[in-house]
């Protein structure tokens, strides 16, 4: 079983439920995005799929399943060395940290029987920073630190690329990116998606980088709940009408 299933999904917040029973499967190779006005849940399926603390699962009959088994009481480490990777809205700065370092590290632990030699690991992470249009120099750089919000949001895909997930979250990659680098963050998702055969999760405010992704499925999350799925017409649907009528 190659996919990832959410199933009857609810949770809560600050004793406050957020979700009510959201359902969801993704197969490797597919593109979903879920779109929802403010307050529909978006950023709390985000948190619990990558085993934030805070958030509490609510219901016996809440299952978040990679390829048949459930890591609903795994820990984000042991999320991520099943195949799963999570994007941050807000990624934040690991200060004495080198990029390069840190992707290394990361990736001897997700891949612990790819004995990979430093040298071609360089190579693979300049290709992913040339990918994203990032100089080469960021691979010296301390995580995120002084980066622009954009160039943030850059070093999460080269994240991607490099660390090889089953399934992908990209929560916000958009937000506050140019035209350009909104072009170029899409093809290089997609060019992940095709050559690595990731299940991709876009989570977005913003119809406009699903023009350029064309998911394969689109979904609303409203009032905690999925209350349709279709594909690109329902994105422009939304962008005619709004919210209201769904």
């Amino acid at each position: 079983m190659n996919n990832l299933i959410i199933n009857q999904l609810a949770v809560k917040t600050e004793d406050k439920e957020i979700l009510h029973g959201v359902d969801l499967e993704i197969k490797k190779g597919e593109i979903h995005a879920i779109m929802g006005p403010n307050g529909a849940g978006k950023t709390t399926l985000v948190m619990t799929l990558m085993g934030h603390p805070s958030y509490k699962v609510t219901s016996t009959d809440s299952h978040i399943l990679i390829n048949g088994e459930d890591i609903i009481n795994q820990n984000p480490e042991e999320r991520a060395k099943r195949g799963l990777f999570v994007s941050f809205q807000s990624p934040i700065e690991i200060q004495g940290v080198s990029l390069l370092a840190f992707l290394r590290t990361a990736y001897k632990s997700l891949h612990p029987n790819d004995k990979i030699p430093l040298s071609v690991f360089k190579e693979t992470v300049k290709r992913a920073l040339l990918d994203v249009s990032l100089p080469e120099n960021f691979m010296s750089r301390s995580v995120n630190e002084g980066f622009s919000g954009g160039e943030r949001k850059r070093a999460e895909i080269v994240q991607l690329l490099v660390l090889k997930p089953q399934f992908a979250v990209l929560d916000e990659i958009d937000s506050g990116l140019d035209v350009d680098s909104l072009k170029s963050i899409a093809q290089t998702v997609l060019k992940s998606v095709k050559e690595q055969n990731i299940g991709i999760l876009v989570i977005t405010h913003y119809q406009r980088i699903l023009h350029y992704l064309r998911p394969d499925f689109v979904h609303i999350l409203k009032n905690g709940k999925i209350v349709k799925s279709d594909g690109m017409r329902l994105v422009k649907k939304i962008e005619k009408e709004g919210y209201a009528t769904i």
